[in-house]
């Protein structure tokens, strides 16, 4: 028998229960904390069905109304209501209806059935497991931990990690603790759990139109998107970076409140070349922010990296979630909400390694005569003017081209975006299966169902959608609900998504110029400064030269422990090298010293995590 059970965890998370010996909740004591400790009390609708939901519906107010004229009345002004509402009209298609970032379950006692949802795109976590025929679920992998038998790690996983800093598919680096895919639905009903995917991207890619109606209608998904996000009862600001993405969504939420919004931003100053905060300060002035500046530094690094680790669950995406905890503690001080640019590289293509990838796919077309092949065409002519961006990349160059030219463009990109190299000789390849790693990689990449080899540039955007943004997505809701504020990503709106799907690579990446077409779309937006910008970094922390200076005490001391350990897929006498030969933007140290951060945390305090007594909940 199936039972679903609930739990408060160590730091206040928490998920439903029952003991009642049923798959349902309908006499259970239902209650979701989250991580500030505020109490999330469950809804219950006229049929006598539960919700508990994590997130924010952005059309609601649209919804409420035409359940209203559908007869349907409410006892609340939520947006929260409207899911419920929904539900009982239509339990199998309503939530294609939803525009928004949610994960949500609701049981319903009349069909002895439970849907548990998660977003479009991953924005909001939704975690599971099965154990001793028992179902658990939480926003937090770590209130799941009671339940394990023993906390363990997943090796497949593990290899992700290791070779993508990134994980691709729904095992979490805890053994037996699953996660819910973006866009998938999870059933619970006569006893059996099923998922399925309600919503996924396709490229359909239309070849009819002009480019200036894609400028146009892009232009007026993008303003609707943040006219919705901007729908709130208490005060937003908004991260600036200084580069094109958070500059446009930050312009374009004070074009449209008419008040001035704080804007937020870090900087490193100990290190040369890690600061951008100019940029910023000229995309501010000419949005009239009130940009806030917060200088970041080595002095409280590891104390912050500890908690960063904690509250991500495990290390994923690189060491920028670092600085990302520390700008969203000084937008805590300020604001309930704030807007960020996340996804805007994915969609519309803003990393430097597109331009990588083409410029080797130039030159081939060059030397074999197939540049006008296909309906995508970049020549090596075109490309040219736009090569300074590749200025701080060289190192990556250097190592994308040692390992060879010229191959099957799957295998080309993989070299782009793996990070193993970075880890030198320090992993012992053979303790995994990286045939399977591969094999999931190769899986995303060459999907055809989802791309129709329209072009080169469509498979890699489509590949880091899939699976770097969900990871870029997970450190943005930790670290900012880490420290109580919301976080909300207007590219990630779906009808903006899916018409982004459907323009021709050679609009969005015509003469290899990334994010081309926010570029044209929006030029009074965005300064001139920023329209023009070659050199925009993301948000690199200063690791390597932290390891040979204020903190080589510090990571020395991690890597010794890690060393310790003695784990069969550490070479370790190759690693202290990588503290002392890693260059600049390497991740390997992020990914040595992150693990070994991981395994301290929850590893090492498997006691701390143990379940009380079930019977007393």
């Amino acid at each position: 028998m199936l039972n679903l059970m609930a739990h408060r965890g160590p730091d206040g998370t928490g998920y439903w229960q029952s003991s009642d010996n049923s798959v349902g909740l309908a006499h259970a004591r239902l209650a979701v904390i989250d991580t500030t400790n505020r109490a999330a009390q469950p809804m219950i609708g006229c049929n006598d069905d539960v919700l508990i939901f994590n997130g924010e519906i952005y059309n609601y107010k649209e919804l409420r109304k035409a359940a209203v004229g559908l007869n349907r009345s409410f006892s609340s002004h939520s947006d929260t209501e409207t899911i419920l509402a929904g539900y009982e009209q239509d339990p199998v298609n309503f939530i294609h209806q939803l525009r928004g970032m949610f994960a949500f379950a609701i049981w319903s006692p009349r069909k002895r059935e439970m849907l548990l949802a998660r977003d479009r795109f991953g924005i909001k976590p939704l975690y599971y497991m099965q154990h001793d025929d028992f179902f658990y679920f939480a926003s937090e992998a770590k209130a799941l931990l009671p339940f394990v038998p023993k906390i363990e790690t997943e090796s497949s996983v593990l290899a992700e990690y290791l070779t993508f800093q990134n994980t691709l598919g729904n095992k979490t680096m805890f053994s037996g603790i699953m996660q819910l895919m973006p866009g998938q639905l999870l059933r619970i009903s006569n006893q059996k759990i099923l998922t399925e995917q309600y919503w996924d991207i396709s490229y359909d890619i239309d070849f009819d139109h002009p480019e200036q109606y894609f400028v146009e209608k892009l232009r007026d998904l993008v303003d609707e998107s943040v006219n919705l996000h901007l729908e709130s009862d208490v005060e937003i600001g908004a991260y600036l970076s200084g580069g094109v993405d958070s500059s446009l969504i930050a312009g374009l939420a004070r074009q449209a409140t008419g008040c001035t919004l704080k804007a937020f931003h870090g900087r490193y100053t100990e290190v040369p070349g890690y600061d951008e905060s100019d940029y910023a300060v000229i995309a501010a002035q000419h949005a009239g922010l009130d940009l806030l500046i917060r200088d970041l530094d080595s002095t409280k690094a590891i104390d912050y990296l500890r908690k960063v680790i904690y509250h991500l669950d495990y290390p994923v995406a690189g060491p920028g979630a670092l600085p990302q905890f520390m700008i969203s503690q000084l937008a805590s001080e300020h604001v309930k909400v704030v807007l960020g640019g996340q996804g805007g590289d994915e969609i519309f293509g803003g990393y430097a390694r597109y331009m990588i990838g083409y410029l080797e796919q130039c030159l081939r077309a060059a030397i074999d005569g197939t540049s006008k092949n296909g309906n995508f065409i970049v020549t090596l002519e075109s490309i040219i003017p736009n090569l300074g961006l590749l200025r701080e990349y060289q190192p990556l160059l250097q190592k994308f081209w040692k390992q060879g030219l010229f191959g099957e463009l799957d295998e080309r990109y993989f070299k782009l975006v793996e990070r193993a190299s970075d880890l030198g000789g320090a992993i012992n390849w053979e303790a995994f299966r990286r045939d399977a790693t591969m094999n999931n990689y190769l899986r995303i990449f060459n999907n055809s169902k989802n791309v129709k080899k329209e072009a080169y540039f469509d498979s890699m955007t489509h590949f880091d959608f899939k699976t770097l943004l969900p990871a870029l997505l997970h450190v943005e809701d930790r670290m900012s609900m880490a420290h109580g504020i919301e976080s909300r990503v207007p590219f990630l709106d779906h009808p903006l998504v899916e018409f982004a799907a459907t323009i021709p690579a050679d609009v969005k990446f015509k003469n290899g110029e990334l994010k081309r077409l926010l570029r044209i779309a929006f030029p009074k937006t965005l300064p001139s400064e920023i329209l023009q910008r070659r050199d925009k970094m993301g948000f690199p922390v200063p690791l390597a030269e932290w390891a040979k200076g204020p903190l080589k005490n510090d990571f020395d001391g991690l890597i010794e422990s890690l060393r310790d350990r003695r784990l069969d897929f550490i070479h370790a006498d190759h690693l202290t090298s990588i503290l002392s030969t890693s260059p600049k933007f390497s991740r390997g140290i992020w990914a040595l010293i992150s693990l070994e951060l991981w395994f301290q945390e929850f590893h090492d305090s498997n006691e701390k995590f143990q379940a009380t007594d079930l019977n007393k909940l």
